[in-house]
């Protein structure tokens, strides 16, 4: 397994892009198995969470390549309806075929996912969802079984607003006969570009980027092409990246992303002392020598998200001050802050809040990554902690920062990969 080794202390200045959107594209791939034909996803990222979706797909009879940012999918020689659990189990975006599936082709049997090591994400809002759209569905052996001839519209409401659910329940909404109106739907800006690259293919959805989405129902749909928007966690990750060298960094700036998918966390970073130029596809941050320590509750977009939790620890380490720290949504996502605590940290969890005390200093160790954005944040710490930090397990940030170290490289950064210890 690859590890970073991280020389602390280095200032971060200059420019660099942002890739596309993890999230977005692990939707639209399987978005493409409800019509035949060639699609062109253009601003794929190249990660591992892409190539698990890949190969799952391909597992159905899809055709895919990637050249670069751009994803060719043929999908006219679907064959299998299974996505087995040897694939599933890696990643959690595997149960989004279960809608597509069963609206093309009026079966599916899908594998029960896998993904993070911290905490359940129950998958019974999908299965209730499509449940409601007339498919009979059976848990057996640890498969989700899906059958029907046809699904029919229907009323829904999700009892807590769902990205995945939304995402899985609109796939398969879209060839039912009838109108749908999802209640309660997941706003976030990866389910609105699904909800147009949908429209793209033929839907038609009322309501894209509001909390209630109406579909009626089409008989079929057709191919297109999609430009994948940018990934608006690696945006924040490497805006907290220069926040928090504040005293010893000067100004980044971040190209080819979106400022108003940021509005939450740029008003924290304001908030902290640093001050914030945006543009239509670009941010500039220079750094406050002094953090001030600033409070965050995550919410459902467009609140501050979970997906930045970890790295605002990380932040909020080294602020003057004591900061409050709660995640509404998953309530037991801190499996890094032992790890942050190994570099000198000050955090004490209970149950779904975690106080950190400012220090003012973070001492490089040997820490270990647990998932996706607790890696991020160990990398953030380590690049202000005094000497040298190693941070394992790094397959884990691979699954949604492509290239995380040479982006960093480019910023001034004192990074590198090299072979680690096997576990």
């Amino acid at each position: 397994m690859d590890k970073f080794i991280i020389n602390g202390g280095k200032s971060l200045s200059g420019t660099i892009a942002i890739g596309g959107a993890k999230n977005a594209s692990l939707a639209l791939m399987p978005a493409t198995i409800l019509a035949g034909g060639t699609y062109h996803l253009y601003n794929t990222p190249q990660l591992r969470d892409i190539n698990t979706m890949t190969t799952l797909l391909e597992t159905m009879g899809m055709n895919i390549s990637q050249q670069d940012q751009s994803l060719t999918i043929d999908t006219k020689n679907i064959n299998s309806y299974e996505a087995p659990y040897e694939h599933v189990k890696k990643m959690r975006a595997s149960i989004y075929v279960l809608g597509p599936l069963i609206a093309r082709f009026g079966e599916a049997k899908v594998s029960l996912p896998g993904g993070c090591a911290w905490g359940p994400r129950p998958v019974n809002l999908h299965i209730e969802g499509i449940r409601k759209l007339g498919a009979e569905i059976e848990i057996e052996a640890g498969y989700i079984i899906a059958k029907a001839k046809r699904l029919k519209g229907a009323r829904i409401l999700f009892d807590v607003s769902s990205v995945g659910a939304t995402g899985n329940v609109m796939m398969a909404a879209v060839l039912a006969k009838g109108t749908t109106i999802i209640e309660n739907a997941a706003q976030e800006p990866e389910i609105v570009q699904l909800s147009e690259f949908l429209v793209k293919m033929g839907a038609k959805i009322d309501g894209i980027g509001t909390g209630r989405l109406e579909i009626e129902g089409v008989d079929e749909m057709h191919s297109t092409d999609i430009t994948t928007i940018s990934d608006r966690i690696e945006t924040g990750t490497f805006l907290i990246a220069g926040a928090i060298a504040g005293k010893i960094g000067g100004k980044i700036r971040l190209e080819k992303c979106n400022p108003n998918h940021l509005g939450a966390l740029i008003v924290k970073l304001q908030d902290i002392g640093a001050e914030i130029k945006t543009g239509d596809d670009w941010i500039e941050l220079t750094p406050s020598e002094k953090i001030k320590a600033v409070n965050v509750t995550t919410a459902i977009y467009p609140g501050y998200p979970t997906d930045m939790q970890a790295q605002w620890i990380a932040l909020m380490s080294l602020a003057e001050g004591t900061s409050i720290v709660t995640d509404t949504v998953y309530f037991d996502r801190f499996t890094h802050v032992p790890e942050l605590n190994r570099l000198g940290a000050n955090i004490t969890v209970k149950e779904n809040i975690a106080t950190v005390i400012g220090i003012k200093k973070l001492i490089g160790a040997k820490v270990m990554s647990t998932d996706l954005r607790a890696s991020a944040s160990l990398i953030l710490a380590g690049l202000v902690a005094e000497g040298t930090t190693e941070v394992l397990r790094v397959y884990h940030i691979d699954r949604g920062y492509e290239s995380v170290e040479k982006k960093l490289q480019a910023l001034g950064a004192n990074i590198s990969r090299e072979q680690g210890e096997e576990f």
